[in-house]
């Protein structure tokens, strides 16, 4: 038996977006991109296999565009992260920590997880995530305080930084 999907394509001011979830929580987010067309390549064949549901993610929907908009915005959401590694959960669920508008290093999430010396491990599972925004990869900086990586570019990572009023020097 297969598991039921359900998705939605939205549109925010900084452009359309995707949520693909399980009957156990959220999958996929995508981060902006500037098609709708683009979301669903992202989301490749699950999408073929999902439900539309606008209804079941109105309320995250109208979250997300007030974070776009520059509003403190939570997501405590229930996640569903059946497809990662017990150390890829350890580090999302550590880095869901990391409050609005604040930072924090990857040596302070992999002190966190309890592996102190897994910086770039934990490097590894955020560039996986797939739930960006609702998993606040962008809030994790290098030690010396520089952007480091993200997946969606360094641009969007310092526009997620500056929506939240985070003090970005890079």
């Amino acid at each position: 038996m297969t598991q039921q999907l359900n998705y939605i394509i939205f549109n925010t001011d900084m452009g359309w977006m995707g949520i693909l979830g399980s009957a156990t929580g959220l999958l996929r987010t995508t981060l902006p991109h500037p098609s709708a067309h683009e979301i669903r390549q992202l989301f490749g064949e699950s999408i073929n296999h999902a439900n539309w549901s606008p209804h079941l993610f109105q309320d995250l929907m109208q979250r997300l565009k007030l974070y776009f908009y520059g509003h403190r915005v939570n997501f405590p959401d229930k996640l569903d992260l059946s497809g990662a590694t017990a150390f890829q959960r350890a580090v999302w669920e550590t880095t869901r920590l990391i409050s609005y508008g604040e930072t924090r290093s990857y040596t302070w999430v992999a002190t966190q997880t309890k592996k102190p010396k897994a910086r770039q491990a934990v490097g590894q599972a955020l560039s996986r995530n797939p739930l960006p925004i609702i998993v606040p990869c962008h809030r994790v900086l290098a030690g010396n305080g520089r952007l480091g990586g993200f997946t969606g570019g360094i641009e969007i990572k310092r526009r997620l930084l500056y929506l939240e009023g985070s003090v970005v020097f890079q």
